[in-house]
């Protein structure tokens, strides 16, 4: 195990710049996932703390000991890629030790950590058969036994299940974690979908176009998202982002929402004292945003209904605007019905549409409270 830093790291290729001078820390023992869109430059940022691309400038430590003059061998990681990269001629148990071939070990030591690999990942009965016998969920396992068997510094995923269907991904993120636990290994996983960053992790960080734009616990940058595009990227559905204006007509600041007006928490008054009119970026997450029956909310359109047997979502067009309401499944609404949003701003974010930087965020939820 080892403390993972990456300091002023920066990858270009010619004229192209995939990653700006880049910082981060993975403590020791830490599982943490790079999380962000395709094309965001997360898995060239695995590939060079893998060594398998070289770093443009910056430095790569593994326990204060820079490491980015040494080849991948050297490194002392292993790597699970999205594809497995499994040797069809051999068995798994061969394939399981393949790691172990330079090591100076008996043959029968090498059997025996094979074995031991093969319990904890519980593919014992399997130690016999080719990859091709395999099912997509057993070769991942084989893999992941490869890569432990040689008791790496770093352990490195790169989008690992992205290739398995959606029950046995959940599966996965499952038996993974538990590894970690069995196997407190300093990790970073490649992935860009959220849901795996948001139940494997220790820490997301959140990458769009080579720059790190948040680094937290999965609560952090799903409650407290620092900008718009985490805001947007994170969460299934989205949240919701909605222009609105703050006035104060010598009265209460109040936030205009087309023509829908309403005040706004005590808590926004300091941050926005002498500083209307102004144009936000109102944040709501699809189970913060609420349909009411006295006439008084947003207006919108029913557009689509999404029952899902724990939930409904609900698809709304507001003017321009298409956003998601997550409701109980016994709400009853039907397509192109007229409905009233209810925005509670007490639970919203807000951002400046220039900076795309989040002003505001709610205040903590006392225990206890809903």
């Amino acid at each position: 195990m080892a403390k993972l830093e990456l300091k002023g790291v920066r990858k270009s290729f010619d004229a192209t710049e995939v990653l700006p001078a880049l910082d981060l820390c993975v403590q020791d023992r830490e599982f943490v996932v790079l999380v962000g869109p395709s094309g965001c430059g997360k898995s060239t940022l695995l590939r060079i703390v893998a060594g398998l691309e070289a770093a443009s400038a910056g430095d790569i430590l593994f326990d204060d000991i820079s490491v980015a003059d040494l080849s991948p061998g050297q490194r002392n990681v292993a790597m699970v890629f999205q594809n497995y990269a499994l040797y069809p001629h051999l068995s798994v148990a061969t394939n399981i030790g393949f790691g172990l071939r330079r090591a100076r070990m008996s043959r029968a030591q090498k059997a025996a950590a094979v074995r031991e690999i093969a319990a904890l990942l519980e593919i014992t009965p399997l130690l016999n058969r080719r990859p091709a016998a395999l099912s997509g969920g057993q070769r991942q396992r084989v893999a992941m036994g490869r890569a432990i068997i040689r008791n790496p510094a770093v352990f490195l995923f790169d989008e690992p299940l992205s290739n398995l269907d959606a029950r046995l991904r959940m599966q996965m993120r499952t038996e993974i974690r538990a590894l970690h636990r069995k196997l407190p290994t300093t990790t970073l996983y490649v992935t860009h979908d959220q849901i795996e960053a948001m139940t494997m992790a220790d820490r997301v960080v959140v990458m769009n176009a080579g720059r790190i734009e948040q680094i937290g616990t999965p609560s952090e940058v799903y409650d407290r998202p620092r900008t718009l595009f985490v805001a947007g990227f994170m969460g299934m559905p989205a949240m919701n982002l909605i222009p609105a204006r703050l006035v104060q007509d010598g009265g209460p600041l109040m936030l205009a929402v087309g023509a829908t007006r309403q005040p706004v928490p005590q808590h926004w008054q300091a941050a926005f004292t002498g500083q209307v009119p102004r144009d936000v970026t109102l944040g709501l997450r699809p189970e913060h945003l609420g349909l009411r029956t006295d006439g008084a909310g947003l207006p919108a359109l029913v557009e689509q209904l999404e029952p899902t047997g724990s939930e409904t979502l609900i698809y709304l067009q507001q003017d321009a605007l298409r956003l998601c309401a997550r409701t109980t499944p016994d709400t009853v609404l039907r397509t192109g019905a007229q409905v009233q949003l209810d925005l509670p701003l007490d639970r919203a974010i807000v951002f400046d549409p220039k900076t795309e930087l989040a002003l505001i965020h709610p205040l903590p939820v006392a225990p206890g409270d809903p």
